[in-house]
């Protein structure tokens, strides 16, 4: 089996960080997982105005470290707070993709993946 299929074939999850709303419609579309193994209690997090940008990080650390996500989706604004994180995050896997929340509109502009999209083409 080729290394890549290999290192990828125990990447099942889809995690998501975001607010209450957003959380919700992903749980209910049935992207959750909990489970009793440390370190990979729950694929998701659940933000509010009161989270600290510390917490944020370090879910998505833990979230960019674990070996079983796939994709990755955040909200946007939440994005915008750890956009260093984001930005120099290189690795095939998690995939992260940002997406908007009921309170905050997407911005094109501001999406980390399709930045480097621009730069690869020349724009």
């Amino acid at each position: 089996m080729s290394a890549i299929s290999e290192s990828t074939k125990h990447r099942t999850l889809v995690a998501a960080i975001g607010d209450e709303d957003t959380i919700t419609g992903m749980l209910l579309a049935g992207i959750g997982q909990v489970t009793n193994e440390p370190g990979k209690e729950k694929n998701f997090f659940v933000t509010s105005e009161s989270t600290k940008v510390e917490d944020l990080e370090k879910k998505y650390t833990e979230f960019t470290t674990r070996d079983d996500i796939a994709i990755l989706l955040i909200n946007q604004h939440l994005a915008d707070k750890i956009r260093l994180l984001i930005d120099t995050f290189t690795k095939p896997f998690p995939a992260i993709l940002e997406i908007p929340s009921k309170d905050h509109p997407y911005d094109p502009e501001k999406d980390s993946v399709l930045r480097r999209v621009r730069r690869l083409f020349g724009e």
